[in-house]
């Protein structure tokens, strides 16, 4: 089996355990989805799907928005049944190889489909000024004149903590913006210092847009959360990612769920569905990007934006001890906490999100390599409290599992 073929499966058999949400899904769109099963995708789409402004960019955009990584080669029905289904947010960038299908998808729709949708991309610059000339080509690769929103990707580490607020980032931003090659400028962040980051873009005042990892369980006073309130304070709009990530096992979570929060019984939601409503009522976030690589994955998202409520505290709290009965193996918002109470220079935050990438989603070439990519130091968790680890961990992780599964499938 492909490592394609083996996540799309994971996921399938996590979304069928949750029987009568995915039930109601599959006949909420079922019909829309056949109709969209034409050449050009031309008949008409369901409502569009509920949406929330993005920051201070005066733009609504879905609350859910299609994440195009590691994307099949179905690609391009997946993004007609995305359109039909009521999404208007595509996400891309230059290292998903995802940009070609995106441009066979837009020449094949009618012009207005590309006047509806917010379209996302993104690119590693070595320097803030480097991004003019890759969007540029991005474009090009698109077959687009234009962007909604181009992000600086996977900004990470102390060398670059400055960038949010430089004045080489902020004259970079104005140049795209004059060229009129994008509307809306910013980032996408999952590193551990990722509270500095949106704390410098708040304190700078000019970036548009950040995609940032996110729980919805942060507590009030962690960094995090004063970041996120300074950006939504600032204007900048949030929008989450990797929000569910490494929920591994599907069966235990979903009868986690439902000990913990009944309630979502009653509702008919799934497992996935209800994490994804716990993002939701938080009003800082504007959207949240879904890696969606089948149609059941689809069904099942556009469903719960469709009928997505407001969970209660309580509903939230219950939720987020059924996450951590089930034993995730990736925390989103790690900031390296559990590598400092080991007492190691070991990025085990990064460890885990490797083995997660092998084992939850089944890209086991590009987490291999990945790992073959970090210092020694990095990966040396010899000698480390791993039960301390655990305790200073957000989510709770187990290390001494993960390490050795680490160990026995990446090194």
């Amino acid at each position: 089996m492909s490592e394609c073929g083996e996540s799309q499966v994971h996921r399938r058999s996590f979304l069928q355990t949750g029987a009568a949400a995915s039930a109601v899904a599959v006949t909420s769109i079922s019909p829309v989805a056949a109709r969209a099963q034409g050449p050009a995708g031309g008949a008409k789409a369901a409502a569009v799907l509920p949406r929330r402004r993005l920051g201070d960019t005066g733009v609504d955009v879905t609350i859910l928005n299609q994440g195009t990584w590691r994307a099949p080669d179905s690609l391009e029905r997946l993004l007609r049944l995305g359109y039909a289904g009521g999404i208007r947010y595509i996400d891309t960038a230059h290292s998903y190889n995802t940009e070609p299908g995106v441009a066979k998808y837009f020449e094949a729709m009618p012009k207005e489909v590309r006047k509806e949708t917010f379209l996302v991309t993104k690119d590693g610059p070595a320097s803030p000024r480097q991004l003019i000339n890759q969007l540029d080509q991005r474009l090009a690769t698109l077959k687009q004149d234009y962007v909604d929103l181009i992000f600086i990707h996977g900004i990470g580490g102390r060398n670059k903590l400055e960038w949010p607020k430089s004045q080489e980032f902020k004259d970079t931003i104005a140049a795209i913006k004059k060229s009129g090659k994008a509307r809306f400028v910013g980032f996408s962040c999952h590193d551990p210092l990722k509270a500095e980051f949106l704390k410098n873009a708040a304190e700078g005042g000019f970036v548009d847009a950040i995609m940032v990892a996110y729980t919805p369980w942060l507590d009030k006073d962690a960094p995090l959360n004063r970041a996120l309130d300074a950006c939504h304070k600032a204007g900048i709009g949030l929008i989450s990612m990797k929000q569910v990530a490494g929920n591994v096992n599907a069966e235990r979570l979903q009868k986690e769920v439902l000990a913990h929060v009944p309630s979502l019984k009653d509702r008919n939601l799934s497992a996935y569905q209800s994490l994804l409503h716990a993002i939701w009522s938080d009003e800082r976030i504007s959207t949240c990007c879904v890696s969606m690589r089948n149609t059941d994955q689809l069904r099942e998202d556009i469903h719960a934006a469709r009928v997505y409520e407001p969970l209660k505290q309580a509903e939230l709290d219950g939720l987020h001890r059924a996450i951590l009965a089930a034993g995730p193996s990736f925390c989103a918002n790690c900031d390296g906490s559990c590598s400092r109470a080991a007492g190691t220079d070991a990025q085990l935050g990064e460890l885990a999100r490797l083995v997660t990438y092998h084992d939850h989603y089944g890209f086991r070439g590009e987490a291999r390599q990945q790992y073959a990519e970090l210092p020694e130091s990095a990966r040396n968790w010899e000698g480390a409290d791993l039960e301390a680890a655990r305790e200073a961990c957000h989510n709770k992780l187990d290390f001494a599992h993960l390490l050795r599964r680490v160990d026995e499938n990446l090194a």
